[in-house]
């Protein structure tokens, strides 16, 4: 099949899409139990946590744009530049994603530390192994400007899904009540579960990614000016001035759902004393909001542009954080009437959806600028630099909250919190996200590619193209 057609086919994109949802199951079963689990459930102390996640961020640095680099200059006429590494890092991510989860709380502190260190760096590097080429190949299955937001908006109904899962399904077939943990989420079995099942659907849902891409895969052999060019591409990314204004704002509309999936349990279970159940249909409630929106925003994108469309998003974001700024402070309310949050977290989940799937489609603009400039395209560079970016600011403030539980003086042997815990585990988790999506609007009023100039670009890159040129 002829690369980057203009179209590929619905089946096709459905299996790229698919490829997402269980890498975001255990990505985010990781961010969204990993801090309460080893604070509430094995003992251990929020800073110390906190400095594992400062490993991470330091491992991630350098692994990402490392992953990125490795993948775009890897030529095989088997399996492409991304393919055989979905395959490996699928499977190490479920062995080390398994073996996380079922640490026993009757370790060691010392022993319950170390184990946590190790088994999640080689998580994280698995995970890196496979989302930085996973993600470069979607930007190669089209070149056409509308198209890329297509393939994109299934990539997002995935991850968006696998997301939801450990937050909505993980609740409600995990971590049910019991008469020995009246919380169903300090049920150390629970979590044994949960590593079991999500390990097996990264497997079965990786395999059927590759299975449904694989004719996709990129199997040009560059010349050998080729391969100079590409050895020199490695800082390219952070020389793309549009790129580094989408990367900023990618990062920081990340902060919310970061937040969301490291305090969020512990907002809803202590600030608002939800169950699990509710818990549960309160985040399904945010994820529906989010993939439903998406048709929305595919549709207005065609017809507005990108970027005005993200402008739409994080005002609607915005509005939504300071909505649950006041439920915090209502919180008594809130309580009582714990139905009053799900109009708020609808609307936040709404504006989220467009701020999910556009950047990475805005990103593959941003190469085709790249490849104007310099002649060759560098996905996994740019990708890795992208997916860098999402897994340091997911870890900065897993190591940030891991410190302000200690700051506001929270208490895992406590079933009740004290009055300023509950209010501050709110005021965290929306004060911080409005300041984010502040910070993201200011960067995206600085991006200025619009679909005009992209196919300008194309134009230009197709004029100049040679036989050997990738």
């Amino acid at each position: 099949m002829k690369q980057n057609e203009q179209k590929i086919s619905f089946l096709s994109k459905i299996g790229y899409g698919i490829g997402n949802l269980g890498y975001g199951i255990v990505f985010q079963s990781l961010a969204a139990y990993l801090l309460f689990y080893s604070t509430a459930v094995l003992g251990v102390r929020g800073r110390y946590i906190g400095t594992i996640m400062a490993i991470g961020i330091f491992w991630d640095a350098i692994t990402d744009p490392l992953m990125g680099y490795i993948s775009d200059i890897t030529f095989s006429r088997k399996w492409g530049r991304r393919h055989l590494y979905l395959m490996i890092g699928a499977v190490t991510a479920s062995i080390f994603n398994l073996m996380l989860w079922h640490i026993s709380p009757g370790l060691t502190p010392n022993t319950k530390l170390i184990l946590i260190l190790i088994f999640l760096m080689l998580l994280k590097t698995s995970l890196t192994i496979y989302g930085t080429p996973y993600t470069a190949l979607g930007a190669e299955l089209s070149m056409d400007y509308n198209e890329r937001t297509s393939i994109q908006s299934f990539k997002t109904v995935a991850f968006l899904l696998g997301l939801a899962f450990p937050m909505v399904a993980g609740l409600l077939i995990f971590f049910k009540e019991t008469p020995e943990y009246s919380v169903g989420q300090l049920n150390p079995a629970g979590y044994s579960m949960m590593g079991l099942a999500t390990s097996g659907l990264m497997l079965i849902t990786s395999f059927i990614c590759i299975a449904s891409t694989f004719s996709y895969r990129f199997k040009n052999i560059p010349n050998q000016a080729d391969k100079i060019k590409r050895k020199m591409s490695m800082t390219e990314a952070v020389r793309n001035k549009h790129f580094i204004y989408i990367f900023f704002t990618y990062i920081f509309v990340n902060v919310s759902s970061a937040l969301i999936g490291s305090i969020g349990l512990h907002v809803f279970t202590y600030t608002f004393e939800l169950n699990s159940n509710i818990i549960a249909l309160v985040m399904g409630v945010f994820f529906g909001g989010s993939i439903l929106s998406l048709p929305i925003w595919l549709m207005r994108s065609k017809k507005h542009d990108k970027k005005p469309i993200m402008i739409e998003c994080l005002k609607i974001s915005m509005v939504a954080s300071v909505m649950f700024f006041g439920a915090v402070l209502l919180r008594p309310i809130i309580i009582k009437f714990n139905f009053l949050l799900l109009p708020i977290v609808l609307l936040l989940g709404f504006g989220s959806g467009g701020l999910f799937m556009l950047p990475p489609s805005m990103t593959a603009d941003t190469i085709d600028y790249e490849e104007k400039e310099k002649g060759y395209r560098s996905e996994g560079v740019y990708y890795g630099a992208l997916t860098f970016g999402y897994k340091i600011i997911q870890s900065l403030i897993l190591f940030l909250v891991g410190i302000m539980l200690d700051v506001v003086k929270f208490d895992s042997g406590l079933s009740t919190q004290t009055l300023f815990t509950s209010l501050s585990l709110g005021v965290i988790l929306s004060v911080g996200s409005l300041i984010a999506f502040g910070i993201a609007y200011f960067f995206i009023n600085k991006y200025h590619l619009s679909q005009a100039m992209v196919d300008e670009i194309q134009i230009h890159i197709k004029s100049q193209k040679q036989p050997n040129v990738l």
